[in-house]
Parts: structure tokens; sequence; C-alpha cells
């Protein structure tokens, strides 16, 4: 059985995900959507999709899709996630799933009276470096002591992934303390119990903190510090140290090393080495076998109310 898609937004994101859904045997790319046709057209011809829309409800109506990605803005993300559940369509959403708990809050409700599958975007759950350090911890060969990560960026103009202009703005907490604060709970099994931040100075023409910092710390103790900009001029992306007591892992994206810095073979903890391959491979295999996927918003749900918390000591 094949699980009829679409890709909506067809920025760097919504090709990450076309990228990754032509690796896997059971996702046909039926349909893309783009606020701009020609946009939408190119793409549908270079993936081979069936019809390229950029009318959200009028793609949501086709009788033979079976789910959507969401890769929109933030912004859209609600809207666009509760209009996809109350149409009967599966839905995996970029992270965040919304920039507001109350807004998270309607989704998880939507989808437990909906019963479908509805996912969220914690790619760090699929990365092979990260599910390493998982495995390792649910064979009880290693317990997390602190993580030490890095989210650093160099995004003084309004650009995405890819560098190129966008028409929206992303967040240091909503978007990219997202990761870490699930994460660090999915990684410990535990709740965030303590929860602190600061930030630095708002950019004067784009309105968000380019700075931040984060402590988290969990029921038995263990703690997280985050620290995060979008000032940084040097190596891009998040870097996570694990200290443990048995080991210290470094994670970084798909690739792991030790403490040393020596590298960890981890080709063989799953199918592929694209942590975003693997996230839309268990939104397929969800839908197929009619089940709760790692990373549904029920299960994500922790970290947005840790969020919350942040959110309320901050001024953005």
């Amino acid at each position: 059985m094949s699980v009829n898609l679409a890709v909506v937004g067809l920025g760097a994101f919504g090709i990450k995900h076309l990228d990754a859904l032509t690796q896997i045997p059971d996702a046909n790319i039926q349909y893309v959507a783009h606020s701009k046709m020609n946009i939408a057209e190119e793409v549908a011809g270079k993936y081979g999709a069936k019809r390229a829309f950029t009318d959200y409800a009028e793609l949501l109506a086709q009788p033979d899709l079976d789910g959507v990605i969401l890769a929109t803005p933030t912004q859209m993300h609600l809207a666009g996630t509760l209009q996809a559940l109350e149409a009967g369509k599966n839905v995996q959403v970029e992270i965040p799933m919304a920039d507001n708990l109350a807004g998270v809050r309607q989704i998880v409700d939507l989808q437990a009276k909906t019963g479908l599958v509805a996912m969220a975007g914690h790619t760090r759950r699929f990365n092979p470096s990260h599910q390493y350090v998982h495995n390792k911890i649910q064979a009880g060969e290693f317990n997390i002591q602190q993580m030490d990560v890095q989210t650093y960026f160099f995004r003084r103009t309004n650009t995405n992934a890819l560098g190129n202009p966008r028409s929206w703005t992303d967040h240091l907490l909503w978007h990219h303390a997202a990761h870490t604060v699930d994460l660090f709970q999915y990684q410990t099994g535990e709740k965030v119990i303590k929860a602190n931040a600061v930030q630095g100075p708002k950019h004067p023409e784009l309105g968000i903190a380019m700075d931040m910092s984060i402590q988290l710390q969990s029921e038995n103790g263990k703690i997280c510090t985050l620290s995060l900009s979008f000032n940084n001029d040097g190596p891009l992306g998040t870097f996570f140290r694990y200290i443990g007591d048995t080991a210290t892992y470094i994670a970084r994206y798909d690739d792991l090393v030790n403490g040393k810095e020596e590298p960890i073979d981890v080709s063989k903890v799953a199918v592929s080495m694209n942590g975003i391959e693997l996230q839309d491979r268990e939104f397929v295999s969800a839908i197929k076998e009619g089940r709760e996927p790692n990373a549904s918003v029920a299960k994500v749900l922790p970290c947005y109310e840790v969020l919350d918390k942040l959110a309320a000591q901050l001024d953005y």
C-alpha cells in the first residue's frame, strides 16, 4: 500500500521533505502546494507530483490524498494543521506546530477527537546520532547527567536555511529551542521542573532577540544548558554534548563523536543516515499501521508547556 502525500510550502524545508520522500518506497508524492503557482508547477514537474495547488482547501478536498506535510511559515502551522485534521487528512507539521501553547492544545485536542495521525517535525528524535544515545539509555548503559547545547546561526538578515530571502521570521525560542527542550525530556524520560531564560537585545528590523540562554532541570536533577544565537559568524547549526555517567557524546545532526572527538559509527542505527527521511518514514509507517507515531502532537506537548513557561520570562 502506497501512501499518497502532499508537501505544502516549497521553501528550503519543503524541498528537504520531498527529497526524503523519494527515498521511501511506500511514499507517493501525489501533490505539492505553494503560494506561487509557477514555483508549485516547477516543483511538481521535478518530483513527479500529479498536480500543483495554490489553494490549500482545494488540495485537502482531493479524495486520494492520505496525508499532508506542512513546511509553511510558522504563522500558518496552527490553521493548516487544524484544517487538515478537520478534512480527515493525516498531517505532519514542521516545528513548531504552533507558536503558543493554546494553539498547540487545540491541535492535540482535535487529533484526539479524530484519531488521525498527527505529528510534529521534532527531527532530533530521529537523527541516528541521537537514536544511538537513546538506545544506550534504554539499554541501561548510559545515563545523562548534563546536556550542553549550542544552537548557532548567522542570520542578521531574514533568510532561510538556503540563504534565500523569506517573508516571515523565525524565533530562537519557539523554533530552535523547541528541538532541545523536547530532546532533553525525550532522552531523560523526565519532565522539566525548572526552566529559566534570558535574552539579548532585539534586532531593530526583525523585532526578535538575536541571542538567548536557557537552563533546564528535570525531575531527578539532570540539567541542560542551551545557548542560542543568530549572531554567530562561525560554524552553523546545533551541537549537543551529552555528559553522562559512563561516557560523553557529541552529536552534530546525523553525526556522532565521543568526548575525545573520535567518530562513532551510527550507519547501522537506522535504515538511513538522514534524520528528515527517518522522520518521514515514521509518518508514512504510522499512517499505514494506524498507530501513534514517535513525535506525535500529544507526545511533544510537554515541550510546548516548557516553552510557554520560558516565554513568560521573556519580552518578545
